[in-house]
């Protein structure tokens, strides 16, 4: 069992960054592929971003690319997620998600709480 926790949302203005890290409880996670996935209001989860074990292979939603970005530190069995020139639109829960590898809500096998990301315009 892997235990998932974000952290970092908060309110913001359009243009502005936030880093969102998933923290998960075991080293087990080392071995695991991560994503991240937000939900708006009346939304589907759509999937955000995700990355190997080994950082090896990255894939970004269109929506966000080059302006998120995912990475993960082992060493201390967590995961980011930079964000940068926020948009009103980026407005939802940020959820990670380990043991996986896909880009749907059903490709992971655990998965955090989430964490609220609001982006005022």
């Amino acid at each position: 069992q892997v235990q998932l926790v974000e952290s970092g949302g908060g309110l913001v203005q359009a243009g502005d960054s936030l880093t969102l890290s998933c923290a998960a409880s075991t080293r087990g996670f080392s071995g695991d592929n991560m994503g991240w996935f937000r939900q708006a209001p009346g939304k589907e989860r759509e999937f955000v971003a995700r990355i190997m074990w080994n950082g090896n292979n990255i894939t970004y939603a269109d929506s966000v690319k080059g302006r998120f970005t995912i990475s993960r530190d082992n060493a201390k069995n967590t995961g980011y997620l930079q964000m940068n020139s926020l948009k009103p639109e980026d407005t939802a829960v940020y959820y990670c998600a380990a043991r996986g590898w896909g880009t749907g809500r059903n490709d992971y096998h655990f998965w955090g709480r989430g964490t609220q990301v609001t982006v005022s315009s």
